[in-house]
């Protein structure tokens, strides 16, 4: 199980780029995988075959409209259960209700 985020950039598309992250956006509840949109990303929760398949739908539907694609990926590959998505996050904020 990975928990990888991820940016699609089309370069020369401007300033705005919430359309082109809604078309992203879309393909990635499309997939059914645990995700969280960020101002600077998305955060996809799933196998790997099953995130990199969302990266390279994303990627291919930009490349209907611009001729080069940036794409940034980090990724945290765990042996680890499902739900890590929200885990993480709950346990960072539940040691800072004990400060």
């Amino acid at each position: 199980m990975i928990v990888c985020e991820f940016s699609v950039v089309p370069l020369g598309a401007g300033e705005s780029l919430s359309e082109q992250v809604a078309k992203c956006l879309k393909i990635v509840q499309e997939s059914g995988l645990p995700y969280q949109l960020t101002p600077m990303g998305t955060i996809l929760e799933g196998e790997w075959d099953e995130v990199f398949k969302v990266i390279k739908r994303c990627r291919d539907e930009l490349r209907k409209g611009f001729k080069r694609v940036l794409i940034t990926i980090r990724l945290d590959d765990r042996q680890a259960p499902p739900g890590r998505l929200q885990a993480k996050v709950r346990s960072v904020e539940e040691k800072l209700d004990r400060m």
